[in-house]
């Protein structure tokens, strides 16, 4: 699959955020997995709200997973993302 727009949701209020990074959660869509997100490309459909410094918190409830995801680039409506940093969702109980 690819990126759905419907899954990605601004966090708390995001209506003066200025110049401020802004947060974003995202919920894959099917079977896309971290490793697709983190293809360069993979958020160009938010290249008009997606901007350098703002952070994604992805969640692939196929595995589950779940990532921190920085954007790195937005140039020409190409979104890329550093590599993320995984959060655990072990349940030790």
């Amino acid at each position: 699959m690819a990126y759905t727009k419907l899954n990605l949701q601004p966090i708390g209020g995001q209506g003066k955020a200025g110049t401020a990074p802004q947060m974003f959660s995202y919920t894959a869509p099917g079977t896309d997995d971290l490793a697709a997100m983190n293809t360069s490309g993979y958020f160009d459909g938010a290249s008009d709200i997606l901007k350098v410094g703002d952070l994604i918190y992805a969640w692939d409830s196929s595995v589950p997973t779940a990532t921190l995801f920085v954007v790195r680039s937005n140039a020409s409506g190409v979104v890329d993302v550093f590599d993320g940093t995984a959060l655990s969702v072990a349940n030790a109980d």
